[in-house]
């Protein structure tokens, strides 16, 4: 096992943290050298974009599908072509779109023999929304909302209760009650921004073969997974400049109406004639857009993805175009 490369899933429902905490850990003083593979479930690939830069490799794979459906196969041939640049990085680190579930992708390191051989499954971290997954677990339903939830808690290794700035004490107190009747043995810690620590999260040796076969002994013979088919992504693309002050009065606007159908969105824009690019990030009626990294020689094009139920794509695209500077 210590000659294997070990290997980080990051699970959690949309707008949970795990680019935040992504960024978090390839800025962070670690002394690491990481691959990172980005899964994303919508039509236009933009978490690449969101990503901070750094030394480390970006491996995108935004084929509309999560690394749990057929693109557990794409997962297996990306890490069969990094052993060929295992010179390259220590460890490798996977973010899985916010509506994977992480029994399939975790499947993938015992299925192939040559992914067995050189890779060792480290540990599942799922990050948990404070504010908004108690909502998320009580939409029940076969394949809803809830059971893409239920399923990357109860399968986790260690459990990241992120965004506790945004509630209270007692909140968070009953969040951790809730999770921890999904999940009675990961251990549970709390973080705001996913500021977490990195020793918390990387090379913990969590993930136990033995404890997921003695729970489900035909666990590695699952592989049927099914989306909620009511959340659908918008991806629109604008060239352009926007006009921060009318993009946000844009956007308090629409999700006071639909912020409940909103389940995810993120974006990035040229703002008026700042240099920088500007991310936005969001989750149901709570939004934040601010200054990134500045642009390079790459064409100024504002991209942004929406995923939820009932999404207008039309009314989307022409809201985002009232907000480009005349």
């Amino acid at each position: 096992m210590n000659d294997k490369i070990p290997v980080t899933v990051l699970t959690g429902f949309l707008g949970s943290g795990k680019t935040t905490l992504v960024n978090h850990i390839l800025t962070a003083n670690h002394g690491f050298r990481i691959a990172v593979i980005e899964n994303e479930f919508g039509e236009i690939p933009i978490d690449n974009d969101l990503v901070l830069n750094a030394d480390e490799k970006i491996i995108e794979m935004s084929n509309g599908c999560c690394l749990c459906c057929a693109a557990r196969t794409d997962l297996i041939e990306i890490l069969h072509s990094l052993l060929e640049r295992s010179d390259r990085f220590d460890r490798i680190l996977i973010e899985t779109s916010g509506l994977a579930d992480p029994n399939p992708v975790a499947q993938t390191f015992f299925v192939d023999e040559e992914v067995e051989k050189h890779f060792a499954l480290d540990a599942i971290v799922t990050l948990v929304d404070a504010k908004h997954v108690r909502a998320h677990l009580d939409e029940d339903g076969h394949d809803g909302v809830g059971s893409h939830v239920v399923d990357q808690i109860a399968f986790a290794d260690r459990i990241v209760i992120n965004k506790v700035d945004l509630v209270d004490a007692n909140t968070v107190r009953e969040v951790e009650k809730t999770v921890r009747g999904i999940n009675a043995t990961a251990d549970i810690i709390t973080s705001r921004y996913a500021a977490v620590n990195i020793a918390d999260v990387l090379g913990i040796g969590a993930f136990d073969m033995a404890r997921t076969m003695s729970g489900d002994p035909h666990w590695l013979d699952e592989s049927d997974h099914q989306h909620d088919p009511n959340l659908t992504s918008v991806g629109i693309e604008i060239p352009g400049r926007f006009d921060h002050r009318a993009l946000e009065t844009w956007l308090t606007t629409h999700l006071d109406e639909r912020g409940a159908d909103v389940y995810r969105m993120k974006g990035l824009f040229a703002v008026d004639d700042d240099p920088r690019r500007f991310v936005l990030q969001g989750i149901h009626s709570l939004f934040d857009i601010r200054p990134s990294t500045p642009w390079q020689d790459e064409e100024r094009t504002g991209k942004v993805v929406f995923i939820g139920r009932d999404l207008d794509r039309a009314a989307l695209t022409r809201g985002l175009r009232s907000c480009l500077v005349r």
